[in-house]
Order: C-alpha cells, then sequence, then structure tokens
C-alpha cells in the first residue's frame, strides 16, 4: 500500500495546477441552492449564464400589513422594544370614528382583554400591552366606551368627542412620572423668544361664567347708569356685559333651566317645620310631604314670607283640594262635614315645585321670545315696534293700526314689565315725563289727551305699555263719564273691590299727589286704569277676567264711541310691523317737545 502524501506535496500541487490555467467545471462553481433566488437566462447572449444571489433571510423576515390588528407579532419580532412614551405626543390621528361600523368589535376585544385579565389573575395593562400591542390603542378603546356610555346616558342631544383625544393616554403617563425635564422646556422657551425686542405680555384668557337672568339685568343697569354718568369704568362694564350675553346666548345646554331669584322663591329655605315628610312606601318613592298641623309662629310667618304673591293665591290652592277629593259634592252639607278636610293645604314635594318653576319660567321665556315690544338681546333685535323716542329705561312708539284717534302714542318700558305698578322709581319718572310731553304737543295742536292702562289679563304676561289717545277739547271734559258708566256696566253687581276708584280725587284731595296710582292699587290685582290728568284719573280691579273684553277692546269700544268710529275701525286691532310709515311724520311732530334730547346733550 502507498502512503498518501504529506501536506506539503499537496500544496505543490496545487500551486502548479493553478500555474498551468487549469480551471474547475461550471456546476463546480455554481452557488449553492440555498442561497440561489431565481436563476434568468439572458436571451442575447445564450452561452453565457447569469446567476442572481439573494439572501434567503428576506424570505423569513416578518411582514405586517398596516392595517393588521395584531400588531404585537411585531413586538415579539423584535425583541419586546417598547417605545419611549415620553416622546409619543398625547393626540393621534386614528382611521375610525366613535360610533362606527368597527365599534362593536372594538369593544367586544376591550371586554374580552377585562375579561381575560380578571380570569388569569394579571394585570389589565400587561393583558392589554399582549392583546393590542401598544397601551395607546387600549386607551383609545377606553376612551371609546366611556364616550358610548355618556351617548346612552344623556341622548341625542349630548355632544362629545369623535375620535380619541389622547386624555387616558396622557393620565397614564402622568401616573408613570414621565414628565419633560424643566431644563428642556426652559431651552425651548429661549428659542421661541426674540433677543433684544421688547415683549407684551399677555393677557390671561377670561374665563366667562353663564349668569343668569336675574344677574345679567342687575349687570345691565350698572352699564346703563355708568354711561349716563359718563363714568370711567363704562365701557369696561359694557364689554362685561356684551361677553355674559354673548356666553348666555351660545349655551350648549338646552336641557338645563336656569332659575333667577324670582323663581326660586319657592325652592329657597328649609321646609323643615312646615311640611312632614309621607313614610309610606308611595311618600318614600316620590318625596310626598304633607302638611305641618303643629307649626309654630316662626314657621307661620316664613311659609308666609315664601308663598307671598303666588299666581292663583288661596283660591288656587282650594281649587287643588277640592281636585285631590273624588267624593267632592257642591252642597253646603258637605262642606261643613268635611271643613278639616277641604281646608287642609296640599303640600307640594320638591320635585313638584321645581317642576312647576321650571314651567312657569319656560312658559314666560316663550312669551319673552314672541313679545313685540322686547329687545331681543340674545339675538341683538331691535323690538318690532317702532322706536320714535328712546329713553334710558322707557321708550315711546306709536300705536298698532287701525288708530282710533289719529296722532296717537304708547309709553312702553324697555324692560319687560306685567303692568305699570311693576316699574320701579326711575321708570315711572320717566313715563310721567313722556306724558307731560306728549300732553302740550297735543295741546298745541288743539286738542286734550286721555291715557289708559289695560292690565286685565296678568296671566298672558304681556308687556306693559300705556296708551296715550288724542281727543277734541269738547269731549275732554265729559270723558270722565264715559268711562264711569261703562266701567259700571261692564262688571258684575256684587264685587269685593270697589268698582270705582278715583286716583284723581285721591291725587288732588287726598293729598297722594303723582303717586295717587301706585298708591290706590296693587300689582298683584288685574285692573284697568284710565288717566284724565297727569296725576291721576279712574281705576277698577277686574275680579273676573272672562267677562272683560279681550285686548284694549273695552278702552277702544269706549272712545270710538265718543270719536263716532265704525265698527270697522273699533273692533279691529293690528299688530305691529317693521317699518310703519307714520313714524316720520309723527317725529317731525315731536322733535319740538322730545325731552330726551336733554340725556344725549348733557
Amino acid at each position: 500500500m502507498v502512503p498518501p502524501p504529506a501536506e506539503d506535496i499537496l500544496d505543490q500541487r496545487l500551486a502548479d495546477a493553478s500555474d498551468a490555467g487549469l480551471k474547475r467545471d461550471a456546476w463546480m462553481e455554481a452557488p449553492s441552492a440555498l442561497e440561489v433566488d431565481y436563476v434568468q437566462r439572458n436571451r442575447s447572449n445564450p452561452d453565457k449564464t447569469q446567476f442572481r444571489a439573494q439572501s434567503a433571510k428576506a424570505d423569513y423576515e416578518l411582514k405586517l400589513h398596516k392595517n393588521e390588528l395584531n400588531q404585537h407579532l411585531r413586538d415579539l419580532h423584535e425583541g419586546n422594544e417598547t417605545t419611549d412614551l415620553a416622546d409619543e405626543p398625547a393626540q393621534h390621528e386614528v382611521a375610525y370614528t366613535f360610533g362606527d361600523a368597527g365599534s362593536s368589535w372594538r369593544m367586544t376585544k376591550l371586554r374580552n382583554v377585562h375579561r381575560h385579565a380578571k380570569e388569569t389573575g394579571r394585570s389589565v395593562d400587561d393583558v392589554a400591552e399582549e392583546r393590542y400591542g401598544d397601551l395607546r390603542a387600549f386607551d383609545d378603546a377606553r376612551e371609546e366606551e366611556r364616550e358610548l356610555d355618556r351617548r346612552k346616558m344623556y341622548g341625542k342631544d349630548y355632544v362629545g368627542n369623535e375620535k380619541p383625544s389622547g386624555e387616558l393616554f396622557q393620565e397614564r403617563k402622568m401616573h408613570m412620572g414621565i414628565h419633560r425635564s424643566q431644563q428642556k422646556d426652559q431651552d425651548e422657551r429661549e428659542q421661541e423668544l426674540p433677543q433684544g425686542e421688547v415683549m407684551q405680555e399677555e393677557q390671561p384668557p377670561a374665563r366667562t361664567v353663564v349668569l343668569d337672568q336675574t344677574a345679567l339685568n342687575k349687570l345691565k343697569a350698572q352699564m346703563m347708569k355708568a354711561r349716563l354718568r359718563a363714568a370711567p369704568n363704562a365701557a369696561q362694564l359694557e364689554a362685561e356685559y356684551t361677553l355674559a350675553m354673548s356666553a348666555a346666548a351660545n349655551r350648549k345646554e338646552p336641557e338645563v333651566v336656569v332659575l333667577g331669584a324670582m323663581e326660586n322663591r319657592m325652592l329657597t329655605g328649609d321646609r323643615k317645620g312646615e311640611v312632614r315628610a309621607i313614610n309610606n312606601k308611595r311618600g318614600r318613592e316620590r318625596g310626598l310631604v304633607e302638611e305641618n298641623e303643629d307649626m309654630s309662629v316662626e314657621d307661620m310667618v316664613r311659609q308666609e314670607r315664601r308663598t307671598k304673591g303666588v299666581a292663583g293665591g288661596e283660591g288656587q290652592a282650594f281649587a287643588e283640594r277640592i281636585a285631590k277629593d273624588a267624593k267632592f259634592d257642591n252642597d253646603l252639607d258637605y262642606m261643613d262635614e268635611n271643613a278639616t278636610k277641604l281646608s287642609k293645604h296640599v303640600a307640594k314635594s320638591e320635585i313638584n315645585l321645581r317642576n312647576t318653576a321650571i314651567s312657569d319660567f319656560q312658559k314666560v321665556s316663550r312669551i319673552l321670545d314672541s313679545c313685540a315690544l322686547c329687545h331681543h338681546e340674545d339675538t341683538a333685535t331691535p323690538p318690532i315696534a317702532p322706536i320714535v323716542s328712546l329713553a334710558t329705561r322707557v321708550y315711546l312708539t306709536l300705536p298698532t293700526e287701525p288708530e282710533i284717534s289719529d296722532g296717537g302714542a304708547c309709553i312702553v318700558p324697555i324692560q319687560h314689565r306685567t303692568n305699570l305698578l311693576e316699574c320701579d322709581d326711575d321708570e315711572w319718572e320717566e313715563v310721567r315725563n313722556f306724558m307731560k310731553c306728549l300732553t302740550r304737543m297735543y295741546h298745541s295742536q288743539g286738542r286734550d289727551v286721555l291715557f289708559y292702562e289695560n292690565a286685565a289679563h296678568p296671566a298672558r304676561k304681556r308687556h306693559a305699555a300705556m296708551e296715550a289717545v288724542p281727543i277734541p277739547y269738547s269731549l275732554g271734559e265729559t270723558a270722565p263719564a264715559f268711562f264711569k258708566e261703562a266701567i259700571l256696566a261692564a262688571d258684575e253687581q256684587w264685587t269685593q273691590h270697589k268698582p270705582l276708584i278715583d286716583t284723581l280725587a285721591r291725587a288732588k284731595a287726598g293729598g297722594l299727589g303723582k303717586l295717587a296710582f301706585r298708591r290706590c292699587l296693587a300689582k298683584e290685582m288685574p285692573y284697568f286704569h284710565v288717566w284724565f290728568d297727569i296725576d291721576g284719573g279712574l281705576g277698577h280691579v277686574v275680579e273676573d277676567e272672562r267677562r272683560w273684553p279681550k285686548g284694549d277692546l273695552f278702552a277702544r269700544e269706549i272712545v270710538g264711541g265718543m270719536l263716532d268710529k265704525g265698527p270697522d275701525v273699533v273692533k279691529r286691532q293690528g299688530r305691529w310691523q317693521r317699518g310703519d310709515r307714520r313714524v316720520e311724520g309723527f317725529r317731525t311732530r315731536w322733535k319740538k317737545f322730545d325731552w330726551t334730547g336733554v340725556l344725549t346733550d348733557g
């Protein structure tokens, strides 16, 4: 046997073969099959074969589509590498909206996360990071769940977010103690500030508080007083009032009713000594109460103060007691036998008082929105009635057409009042100024004038107004007789009040002067009053509103009969319209006697 060649002999043979130009066959020089991706022959040179090698590693790389839900696979491939939460912003864009077609699937996945965490005893964050791959997506799902619950609770009027705001993700970062360094924030501020320039200090944003109607009225009164006195803070008060009005108009809570001080009077105070809770199943469920028969004197006084001036009064309370008695009979014997039950006061629960106050408030709001004499401040719309002359609290306008007497006028307070007795002293003084100036104007035309107010229907909440009707001098002396006879014939024969209240006699002989009208009548009563003089005239308390003519028909019939007007003029009660053609002519005659010029000239 021949022994194998030594290593040095083999090296020498390989060197000699390379020097001789020997080459290996083509199949020996070809790459391995594990490294060949594909083989393509060049058609231009078929004898020459080209190979393209590509790493096989690319075939085994994990490829994830952008819409893939299982993003945690990428973390498994990358070795569970987590991003830095401090560099991630709180807000980001998503391709879905809350409540869309995929919302049900997302909520199911969120519930499965909580269920799995509860069953396995692991933390919710660990399970969420495993299922979602990112805690941000988990927080977005939680935010969507909260938003859907709010929509179900508050109904269709709820206005919320449509996409994730990043609020829960930001809270997570705060709980984890991730904050930006103060040095980094300071460096960024220094880079943003220009060097060598004087910077104006920015005013902090004003926080607008939505005021109720009572607070708005007080703020408006302060603004008008400051404007009349030319106070230095008049512009500031006007800006505050404008901002408060805009905030009240832009309030996005139509179901929330903010009651003022007058509407809240029935709800204020403690009724502990006045009522007692009904301790049965129905009473506990509905919060029913009953009158306390053992009230002390202090409790009675407190109840009297709170219920004073309530619409309806004792008559309405008695009607409510009768309505609750199913066996009531309009018989004196029955009333005598059940006097205790019929005299018992029906105490309303807190819920009923609140609902009553809200109902009355909404009713008044509807009346104010449709009132032709009110200035609608929420929309900055002037009254429909034309404004001839404007003072600080009262303005002068023209009556509706057809006029019962040509050249008439109407004195109206700016604030919506049920009658003129509700006006304060400043408003009443301006009303008297208009009465004086109108009297002078009509006297210069050779005519007399009478003023009247019809406040016979306070439940309708009409805007208070005083009508000025010019009449000939010959009828000025006989006008009291016409009205006296008509008032006596209009109401019942037997009444609780005096049929005629002679305020003119009380003003002259009684010594009340200009206070006669305000002292002889009460603002809670429905009444009619006519002035033959600036200080007084005749008044009448309307006890049965159903027997009293509607609108101004009572006064129009009397004056129409005095002036021989036809029924087509007397019966028609028109409405105010914009662009009245009578305004310019009346202003020309009124300009000489207008007392409001003192306010602007002063």
